[in-house]
């Protein structure tokens, strides 16, 4: 117990550290950015106006809405206290709305977009990956170049030929938006048929990809673990070979559980390629705006989430590594 105390002690501080790094990178880098985003918002608001006191007063009272006419080093610190309370200010693309309002309207669609897409692709992949490894013969040598070929096809690439063959070829499916154009969000069938049908192309052009991923993983780790020296002796003993395998495949997992680990703290940042290619309404859309907009609050609000769940899926996989892998054990008792 001891020897985890320090281990659990050792990734916390790392945690911390790598938290206030990101943090500060997080709050500098999108106001590094060239360009004046207030003058832009201005220039919406004064349009027709052709008195330069009137736009320049304008003007001023935006910087001092937004706190852009401060030193950095006090935005700063108005911007730690904003984050306490969970406040991340108005958005500079879509004002008068709030960051948190933005946020809101679009995180969802992300969520039920990439989590049960990460989830499928995961299990059939790693349930194909054990069943190469474990059959071999033609089954193997099919999957594993098709694996190889999908999980190398960029992001874009998948999207782009589900889009042309799928949307434009066939008509199957519509190629953009997360619901009809014509329709307004509520709880009627017609609505939900919609974001079904809209649903279709940018979750399996997610789900395609982690496939083959996963599959190509599982199957070389199961193979390594079927050829390793305990198998061997477990065999010469006499045990089944269903147990035997349940230990190979057991031991297999592990990497695999970090992969979706990572994917599930990812799944945000992830969300670019698929959701900018079928204008998909979240957060991904969002971000590609904000940073088109010069919009600071929303790209800081969504890259720190980003942050957040990327941090904390490492640093849960690693205290839980603690408990289920001996070998970490073993290293602490050391």
């Amino acid at each position: 117990m001891k020897g985890y105390r320090k281990y659990f002690l050792n990734k916390l501080a790392w945690f911390s550290v790598t938290f206030v790094c990101a943090f500060l990178l997080n709050f500098i880098l999108p106001r590094l950015m060239p360009g004046d985003p207030v003058a832009a918002i201005v220039a919406r608001m004064a349009q027709g106006q052709s008195n330069a006191t009137g736009v320049q007063a304008i003007y001023k009272q935006y910087t001092e809405l937004f706190g852009t006419n401060k030193p950095m080093l006090e935005q700063f610190f108005i911007y730690i206290k904003n984050v306490v309370h969970g406040d991340f200010g108005f958005s500079f693309s879509q004002y008068p709305r709030t960051v948190v309002d933005v946020l809101k309207s679009s995180i969802w669609w992300t969520v039920c977009l990439q989590f049960p897409a990460i989830i499928v692709g995961w299990l059939v992949g790693n349930t194909l990956g054990a069943l190469a490894a474990y059959l071999k013969g033609g089954f193997d040598k099919v999957l594993l170049p098709v694996s190889i070929f999908v999980s190398n096809l960029p992001a874009f690439g998948m999207a782009v030929i589900l889009l042309v063959f799928f949307g434009v070829g066939l008509k199957w499916f519509p190629t953009s938006g997360g619901y009809g154009f014509d329709l307004i969000p509520n709880f009627s069938w017609k609505f939900i048929w919609s974001v079904i049908v809209h649903y279709q192309l940018p979750f399996l052009s997610i789900v395609l990809i982690a496939i083959g991923g996963q599959a190509i993983g599982m199957r070389s780790m199961a193979i390594y673990e079927l050829n390793a020296d305990y198998v061997k002796y477990s065999r010469f003993m006499g045990i089944k070979d269903r147990k035997i395998v349940g230990y190979v495949f057991r031991n297999a997992m592990l990497p695999q559980i970090t992969g979706l680990a990572l994917a599930i703290g990812g799944m945000v940042g992830g969300a670019l390629v698929a959701e900018t290619i079928f204008s998909y309404p979240g957060l991904g859309t969002t971000i590609l705006s904000a940073v088109r907009g010069q919009d600071y609050p929303l790209i800081s609000a969504i890259t720190l989430i980003i942050t957040i769940m990327v941090l904390s899926a490492n640093f849960i996989l690693e205290i839980l590594y603690g408990f289920i892998d001996p070998r970490i054990k073993a290293a602490q008792a050391d």
